[in-house]
């Protein structure tokens, strides 16, 4: 594929609480675009098209058609085309493909694309039974408390019967993700205190929410959104004559994946895999496309990867799809080290248990932050000498899988 370029973009504060500031989505909205305008060195009338990755709008704040804040948060966006994309937790990768078909048709030269979520709005059973419409709403774990708890717990259930899964690994998966977020300024943990006793199998501090999985097994209810302003290969040269911008230091992205499945996961479990098999081959298909597409030969030619770690079981499940180690043997990535500096560094940002999961926003926010490392840019959160990382984002037990590879 021809490279995919980006100039610049910007994430909120994932610890805010909307709400409780009094504040609604299209304050949040003019936030982040505006932050991003200004990161981009962009004025709104030369962004050609605007894309929106979002989930569900609708039910937690009764408004849609999100596509119309463009030119309300900005006089200079009036008369650019804009829509909105929902894929559940992929929404805003789909926004971002979207975005670079329109670059790649030759539409539109420079295009922006915003994900968003507010979700801090409602009480926590009334936020489970939305985020809910991701899956086949009344066709499964109709005995749930929380759906997406226990759909996840599910799955840590068949990689425990299928791989001899030991909890050990998903403690040390959320450990190091609130390690990280911790040097986040815009996670929403960064002032927790996540300690061994906050990870233990304490029932009163570290709760069973369903299954197997505890509280600290699982993601952020989070309000917040990111954008990333990408560019054609001619206008991002312009950019940078008229700006004084090394063109070779643009980060770019250079390779996708797109795969998708049933909705139900019990049909994606229905085939058992064999020993050498992995659990969800159409996952591992979406980030090997990515690769393929960049000429990457393999994820350990990566220097890093942002996974979509909605659970510890989630990220730990992922890690084998990358072809990282033999199905099931997860642990042994997590074993030679998953830091900052260690042999592969997973999630530098605190990933969705640290960092935070705006669901619509994800996807954005991935690439935003894969793009901030190839800049070098990530301040306490970088990989040194990062040049090549990938993102594996996926929406509703997988339905939808996203990948990007984002390069120098």
């Amino acid at each position: 594929m021809k490279p995919i370029y980006i100039l610049g973009g910007s994430q909120t504060d994932f610890a805010v609480n909307l709400a409780r500031e009094g504040r609604e989505i299209f304050d949040l909205f003019k936030q982040v675009l505006d932050q991003g305008l200004d990161d981009a060195s962009l004025d709104a009338h030369e962004v050609g098209v605007g894309h929106v990755g979002n989930f569900v709008s609708e039910l937690f704040t009764g408004q849609a058609h999100l596509g119309g804040f463009f030119a309300e948060a900005d006089p200079g966006f009036e008369g650019m085309p804009a829509s909105r994309h929902e894929a559940a937790c992929a929404s805003g990768s789909m926004a971002l493909l979207s975005a670079m078909a329109d670059l790649e048709s030759g539409r539109y030269d420079c295009a922006c694309v915003l994900g968003i979520e507010q979700m801090r709005n409602v009480d926590g059973q009334t936020g489970a039974d939305h985020l809910a419409a991701a899956a086949w709403r009344g066709k499964e774990s109709l005995d749930a408390c929380f759906l997406w708890p226990a759909q996840f717990a599910q799955l840590a259930d068949v990689y425990t019967e299928q791989y001899q899964l030991d909890r050990q690994w998903l403690v040390e998966w959320s450990r190091h993700a609130f390690a990280n977020a911790k040097k986040n300024p815009l996670a929403q943990t960064r002032g927790w205190t996540i300690g061994p006793h906050q990870l233990s199998d304490d029932d009163e501090a570290n709760p069973l929410i369903e299954g197997r999985l505890r509280k600290q097994d699982c993601g952020q209810i989070t309000d917040g959104a990111a954008v990333v302003f990408l560019a054609s290969e001619a206008f991002a040269k312009g950019w940078c004559q008229k700006r004084n911008q090394s063109f070779d230091a643009l980060p770019k992205i250079t390779g996708w994946g797109h795969t998708g499945a049933p909705i139900r996961l019990e049909r994606k479990l229905a085939k058992v895999p064999g020993p050498n098999d992995r659990l969800l081959p159409h996952v591992a298909q979406a980030f090997d496309q990515a690769l393929a597409r960049a000429g990457v030969s393999s994820a350990k030619a990566l220097d890093a990867i942002e996974l979509h770690d909605c659970f510890s079981i989630t990220g730990y499940m992922l890690l084998d799809h990358l072809g990282l180690a033999p199905p099931g043997q997860a642990w042994q990535v997590i074993d030679q080290g998953i830091g900052l500096d260690g042999a592969f560094p997973v999630n530098p940002s605190g990933g969705l248990i640290g960092l935070g999961h705006p669901v619509g926003a994800t996807g954005v926010r991935m690439v935003h932050d894969a793009a901030r490392q190839v800049r070098g840019v990530a301040g306490d959160n970088q990989v040194e000498g990062l040049r090549t990382m990938a993102t594996l984002n996926v929406g509703g037990s997988a339905t939808t899988v996203a990948s990007f590879v984002v390069s120098q």
